[in-house]
């Protein structure tokens, strides 16, 4: 049976903020599902979210989405995969595009540093992979990002690049995106990339976008991000959480200085 199908996350209204976790490989199944159920909890508390302003987003294990897909049916969440493979077909140990549409997911992690570093994925596979998940009607959430400290001009050229690579510089492609900015030095770190940093990465970005329309695209933050930071940032659209909302309370805080941000149109740059 198909699932509830989530929502194209690129299909959000401009200025929309998102905020989404992945669990990566630190639970187990039934540990798993205990904790979606709290970050179900998080999410039915902030009735506001049906307003549309602020996406949540939640990519669990692949074992996990069945029974994901089935515990955030009717809620704002939508729900993603950690990875895909890049078509149908004999290619032992990898998941389709394809099945993860009939499954209920609406966006899915590709081109992750630690894909690239541990799993020798290269720009080319990463492309193939982005055109064979829009071609599922999923929306790639592509990740991109620095793998040294560098000046922030510098860094936003190298993210430029990756983008262009992962669409095979065919820029109507990246309409389908949603770009996930994490430098690869501050994944795992103790603090996240500082604010100034971010916003000003990511405003450089969307200068060299401008050229092809894309100025907007929605471009998150993700790398140790954590609760305060969202308020601090410039032109971001929202925030890719890793282990400190594995604490599903953590996901509530970052939920509500989304909606306080949108509340009082608190944002300093449109996006």
């Amino acid at each position: 049976m198909t699932l509830p199908v989530s929502p194209a996350v690129s299909d959000a209204a401009p200025g929309t903020v998102l905020v989404g976790v992945s669990t990566k490989m630190y639970m187990g199944y039934a540990h798993s599902l205990e904790w979606l159920e709290q970050l179900v909890a998080e999410v039915d508390a902030r009735p506001a979210l049906a307003a549309g302003r602020v996406v949540p987003f939640v990519i669990p294990s692949f074992p996990v989405l069945p029974e994901a897909a089935r515990l955030i049916a009717g809620t704002p969440l939508v729900l993603g995969a950690q990875n895909c493979g890049w078509s149908d077909g004999p290619w032992t140990g990898e998941v389709s595009p394809s099945m993860l549409s009939e499954l209920g997911v609406g966006l899915v992690e590709i081109g992750h540093a630690e894909r690239r570093r541990y799993f020798a994925e290269d720009e080319a596979m990463i492309a193939l992979k982005v055109s064979a998940a829009v071609d599922a009607g999923l929306t790639p959430l592509l990740c991109v990002g620095e793998s040294e400290i560098m000046a922030p001009a510098a860094a936003a050229d190298i993210v430029y690049g990756q983008i262009k690579e992962a669409v095979s510089g065919d820029w109507s492609l990246a309409t389908t995106l949603v770009v996930a900015y994490e430098p690869v030095w501050a994944i795992g770190a103790p603090e996240p990339a500082s604010a100034d940093h971010v916003s000003e990465v990511v405003g450089s970005l969307r200068s060299s976008l401008a050229q092809h329309g894309l100025a907007g695209m929605p471009v998150i933050y993700g790398g140790s991000a954590k609760p305060g930071l969202l308020p601090q940032l410039d032109g971001v659209s929202g925030l890719f959480l890793g282990r400190f909302a594995h604490d599903a309370a953590n996901f509530g805080k970052v939920l509500d200085e989304a909606l306080s941000l949108c509340t009082a149109d608190a944002l300093k740059k449109p996006f």
